[in-house]
Order: C-alpha cells, then structure tokens, then sequence
C-alpha cells in the first residue's frame, strides 16, 4: 500500500491539486458548505478546538481562518530552555549534519546544497552542524514560531514538486525535501547563522510569514530577498510566531557545527508540542 500510494503521487497534478485545495479552503460561501469542510475536518483528524482561541468552527471566516486559529493565551508555555520546539507535530530525524548530509529516512540522505537551493555559501555555514525535521499533521496547530531570538538575513523561494512529507513518502522518494516547492529563512542568532526551511507539500494551499505574508503559491513568491540593511531590521524573539502553513508540511531546522546539542528526549518519532525543550547552547557568537 506504501509503495502504492508514493506511486500515484507521481501520476496527480500536484500543483493543480494544491491550487484547487487553497480555492476551496478560501470559500466563505455558501456557508453550509464552508461549516461542512471544517466539521468533517475536525472529526476525521480529532482536532482539540479546547486549545483555540476561537473554539466555535462555525465563527471562523473560511477554512484557511480554521486551519492556521490561534492557540488561546497560555496554551504553549514556552520551556525553561536554550531552543524550543518551534511547531507542534512529530520528529522525523534530528541529529548530526555528516558532512553536507542529512538523514531524510532509512536508507535515504539528501544534501545541506540541494535543500538549500543550491547555494554553496550558505551549505558550507552548516557543514558538520545540527539538523532537526519536523513534520506537522492535519491536526496540528499549524503556526510556526522562533526556536530563539533572530535577526532576519535573507530568504529563498525554491519552486519545486508537491510530494506529501508524511512518513511513508519520506521513506519511498528520494531526496524529497530537497525537491518539493520550499521557503529558506536565514537568521543571524546568538549561536551563528540558522536557517528554517518551510517545505511545501501536497495539497498545502500557502506558506505565509509574519513579515512578508503570503510567499507561496505563485507569482507573489520572490525567489531570493535580503534583509540586511534595512531601515527597519526583521527581529523576532524567542517564540514569536515566524510563519504558518495552509494545510500541513514539515519545517527543517539547520545550525552550524558545535554550537549545540538536541534534548536526549528527541528521536525519530518523538512526539512535539511548540514550546517544549528542543535542545541547549554548547556555544555563543560573541556578542
């Protein structure tokens, strides 16, 4: 059945799938029909609507508005440590960067380069550094938020295909972050460069940050942007919201080398709620 459904992953029209997703998940009316889609929603994928701030399906505008609802206040309180959990979802490999390779599933590796758009300058900054993947399930909370404090260098829109990055699809197609549509986010911290990547995936309707909106899909979607320099500097503090997807996907998290370590709790599988514990600093930039 894996093989199967990794099969026919190939065969749909990925971004005409997604595209006619987002449209539905944008409908306001008629209204029995946006209720139906976010009830249905709900009870497939046992959504806790107790930790929303808007706990009523029917009050949210359209199904996007219930897909990315805010948490109520104090629902993620963040963890006495160094890094947090910057999304709630499931580990799907976290360790060691060997070299330029990141372990995507048993058996299968991809490249700091080609997740990262090919761009040699940037791979290197995280050669033998630290690797998280995160994956977020339909029921998740789908906002996504700083790891630490970070000052926005540059971004990179990276088009792509639109593979599902659930556990099955991450086992059955090479290098499958490293090819599906993806938004690079590089932040200056504390312990050095850091980058987040947002992954693209079947069906995700958009990828949207706090600073810019909506960046993917297409034409609105700039392939390279940087943020030094700026009259006004993109800082966020430690838990801010950075991001958020219209349906779920996985964001990639890369850190130089020796500056840290992951929480011995974490491990391919681990369950993540934003805010938790995710690692601690071996190491600070000065200053």
């Amino acid at each position: 059945m894996k093989a199967l459904f990794v099969l026919l992953q190939y065969l749909v029209p990925q971004h005409a799938l997604s595209r006619i997703t987002g449209w539905l998940a944008e409908l306001r009316h008629p209204l029995w029909l946006k209720n139906g889609m976010i009830a249905a929603f709900i009870r497939t994928f046992d959504v806790d609507m107790s930790e929303a701030e808007e706990r009523y399906p029917q009050a949210f505008a359209n199904f996007n508005a219930f897909f990315t609802r805010r948490l109520r206040p104090a629902a993620r309180p963040l963890a006495e440590a160094d890094l947090i959990c910057p999304a709630d979802g499931a580990v799907s490999q976290i360790g060691r960067i060997e070299e330029s390779s990141l372990l995507q599933a048993k058996g299968r590796h991809f490249s700091t380069w080609a997740l990262l758009g090919g761009d040699e300058e940037r791979a290197a900054q995280f050669r033998d550094g630290h690797f998280a993947t995160i994956y977020l399930s339909p029921r998740d909370y789908h906002r996504v938020h700083m790891p630490l404090d970070g000052e926005l260098v540059a971004t990179r829109y990276v088009p792509g295909k639109l593979f599902s990055v659930n556990g099955a699809t991450a086992e059955g197609v090479d290098r499958l972050f490293a090819r599906n549509e993806r938004l690079i986010c590089y932040f200056e911290t504390s312990v050095g460069p850091m980058a987040m990547v947002l992954v693209g995936a079947m069906i995700v309707a958009g990828i949207d940050t706090v600073w810019e909106g909506q960046i993917a899909p297409p034409p609105r979607a700039l392939r390279d942007r940087d943020y030094r320099n700026l009259p006004a500097p993109v800082r966020l503090g430690r838990g801010e919201e950075m991001g958020r997807f219209k349906l779920g996907s996985t964001v990639i998290l890369l850190f130089p080398e020796n500056v840290m370590q992951w929480d011995d709790a974490l491990a391919a599988g681990s369950a993540t709620r934003l805010g938790q514990a995710l690692g601690s600093f071996t190491h600070r930039t000065a200053g």
